[in-house]
């Protein structure tokens, strides 16, 4: 059966959607949660912790084993591992009087299959588009992964009408149903099929993109976990302060959450879809404008915390930061090294994400006692760091090949350079475009 591209993206694009639920979704129910399970909202945040470093640790060895066995093959289990967690957490409450350390293995449980999905997917994306198209795959890419920001909250207050656990019964329903649309509409080049090499020659392989491009890798790794880290965190704070002192609850209250994250969303599909043919030329700038307008929005929530208007365009600035910042990451990451080694280290990138992910709810919960000064003007600061960091040590000349967003259209296929290596056929001859 011959497979349509379209829907060949649409079920790697159903990845990164299926993921951000395992985090997002809960969030708008914690203090829900924390009321029926009766623990302290730190406890109830623990329950994204939970997942979150579950899959940082994970993540890189799914990165090696796709590099190794192929994209599909670890996508596939992984989304049912992820769907099987999230039954754990569902069934618990039913199963038992003191359900919330089984919930708590079970959000263990997803992470381990989220180590498997959004960072191999953007891999497979890398393996399957070439050249400029693949500024627009990966910010379509973000984009879903922004939709499933946008609509988790609102599943999760919906789902929360019903019963307080009802949201755990969506990832199972969404995950197997991602898993079979991949398996059976994607189809892998051949390339992605590779040669499993020696670990240490895989290894020796890493070495020497990292000694080349380290320094911009690690302070892209950075940028993109601060990026995580105050999305998380703030969401989770304004989570909470929705309800005391503004009395905004249940399904209101997923709507207000979404309004920021739509923000996101929209502007990551602006960025890799509109600016396709200028954002791998303005990459880096699009880092820097993007830090930029988190220092700002952090300066803003400082000013106008006490006006829930003001206040929630400030989140959404701060979203409209995260969508220039996140797919001009995205694009160089997955630029800056063949297809034999970048499952490892879009992973890796996806290991630091899911660090600021999991950091991010508790630190702001425990930040917030020093007073809102300290925490939103040391919001500020550190984006004012990140934004330095990124313009004197991110150099883009190497993290993207040579002609990628030019104008003159050079075909990349055609070009390598260390620790750089274009999608090839079998038998080493260069892939040529029907």
């Amino acid at each position: 059966m011959k497979r349509s591209p379209v829907l060949s993206f649409v079920a790697i694009a159903a990845v990164p959607f299926v993921m951000v639920l395992s985090n997002s979704m809960i969030i708008p129910v914690l203090p829900e949660m924390q009321r029926a399970l009766h623990v302290s909202l730190f406890r109830a945040g623990l329950l994204i912790t939970a997942f979150s470093i579950a899959a940082a640790l994970v993540i890189p060895v799914g990165g090696y084993l796709s590099d190794r066995w192929g994209r599909k093959p670890i996508i596939v289990p992984a989304l049912f591992l992820f769907g099987l967690g999230g039954a754990v957490g569902g069934l618990a409450p039913l199963l038992t009087d003191r359900p919330y350390s089984w919930i708590l293995a079970g959000r263990v449980l997803q992470g381990v299959g989220g180590g498997g999905l959004y960072q191999v997917a953007m891999a497979l994306v890398g393996d399957l588009v070439q050249g400029r198209r693949r500024t627009k795959a990966l910010g379509l890419l973000e984009a879903s992964n922004g939709l499933g920001k946008v609509l988790s909250p609102i599943i999760g207050a919906a789902a929360a009408l019903i019963v307080w656990y009802a949201a755990f019964f969506v990832y199972p329903l969404l995950a197997w149903l991602a898993a079979l649309a991949v398996w059976f509409w994607v189809k892998e080049p051949p390339r992605a099929q590779r040669a499993r090499q020696p670990l240490p020659e895989y290894l020796g392989k890493l070495g020497e993109i990292w000694a080349e491009k380290g320094v911009s890798l690690t302070v892209a790794f950075f940028a993109g976990s601060l990026a995580i880290f105050f999305l998380f965190g703030v969401l989770s704070d304004y989570s909470d302060l929705l309800e005391r002192p503004y009395g905004i609850f249940g399904f209101a209250k997923g709507l207000v959450i979404a309004v920021p994250v739509t923000v996101m969303a929209a502007t990551s599909y602006v960025s890799g879809t509109v600016l396709q043919k200028h954002l791998a030329r303005l990459a880096k700038a699009a880092v820097a404008v993007g830090l930029g307008l988190v220092a700002a929005a952090f300066v803003g929530m400082w000013a106008f915390f006490h006006n829930l208007y003001l206040l929630t365009a400030a989140i959404s600035l701060m979203g409209l930061g995260n969508g220039l910042i996140l797919p001009a990451l995205n694009t160089m990451i997955t630029s800056c090294t063949g297809s034999a080694q970048r499952g490892t280290v879009t992973s890796l990138y996806g290991t630091v994400r899911f660090v600021g992910a999991a950091a991010g709810p508790p630190v702001f919960s425990m930040v917030v006692d020093w007073g809102r000064t300290v925490t939103f003007l040391g919001a500020a600061a550190l984006s004012a760091l990140a934004l330095v960091l990124s313009m004197a040590f991110i150099d883009q000349r190497k993290m993207l090949p040579p002609g990628m967003g030019d104008k003159d259209r050079r075909r990349p296929q055609r070009v390598r350079r260390a620790g750089f290596e274009r999608a090839e056929a079998p038998g080493g001859r260069p892939f040529q475009r029907p």
